[in-house]
This record gives C-alpha cells, structure tokens and sequence, in this order.
C-alpha cells in the first residue's frame, strides 16, 4: 500500500528539526530499526541543511519542499527547494567540497547522503532551485499502514 505525505516550511534553520522528526514520524509505520530511523533522520538534516544554508543563502523568504512516499518498505523522499541552484552537481558531490568554509562547513553533506541510502539523484538549475532524491529499501518490507 502506498502512503504519500508532503510539507513546505520556511527556510530558517530552526525547522531543520522539525522536518527531521517530522520524516521520521511518517516513517515509524514501517516500523525502521534504530539505524534505519537514524540514517534517514541524518539525510533529511543534511539535505535540509544544504537548502537553507546553499539554496537559499539564509534568505528566510525561502520554502523547503519535502514528499515522502512510502511503497512496499520503499521510501522514495524528495527534498527541493527553489533557490540559486548549484553551478556544477558534480563538483558539489566531492567529498570535503564547501561553497562557504566560512561557516565551518564540512562538505560531508552528499557523501553523507550516499553513504546512508540506495539512491540518491540531485538535479539543479542555476536560479531555479535544486531536488534531491532519496530513495532507501527498508530491512523490513512490510508496511503497518493497513
């Protein structure tokens, strides 16, 4: 069965946690082991993160999309933002690359996101925006969502 859930929220980092737990909240019917729950949450932070602090350049007039779609133990999570774009997808992918070292960035946020699900798909357009696409097969395939 398939369940879908979308939310928009402004980019200020305070709601950096809220769509954290929110993700994880919608999840919970899959019934996630710890790290499951524990690795979406940190994608979420991450790409959350990325959006408010690159897309959005802390303009708080800025909206964060998220969709989650859960089908069979699949969680196929979209998070999207309408902001300046990035110039290369693949520079920003390296592992340590930063557009602001100023702010103590570690530039893990990608790799982060490769590292802890089965897919991830970035696509972005200077002045329009950037969608990041997680997708991750849960250990348990059953959905309690009846």
């Amino acid at each position: 069965m398939k369940n879908e859930m979308n939310v928009q929220f402004s980019a200020i980092s305070q709601n950096e946690s809220f769509a954290r737990v929110t993700v994880a909240a919608f999840i919970a019917q899959l019934d996630p082991t710890m790290d499951e729950l524990t690795e979406v949450k940190t994608v979420v932070s991450e790409a959350v993160t990325n959006a408010i602090i690159h897309g959005y350049e802390g303009n708080p007039a800025g909206i964060v999309y998220i969709s989650v779609l859960i089908d069979d133990g699949l969680i196929d999570l979209v998070i999207r933002d309408e902001g300046v774009g990035m110039e290369n997808v693949e520079e920003a992918r390296q592992p340590l690359f930063t557009t602001k070292p100023e702010l103590e960035r570690s530039g893990m946020g990608f790799t982060i996101m490769e590292n802890f699900m089965d897919e991830v798909e970035v696509t972005s357009h200077q002045g329009s925006g950037t969608v990041i696409r997680l997708k991750k097969q849960l250990a348990n395939k059953k959905a309690y969502c009846n």
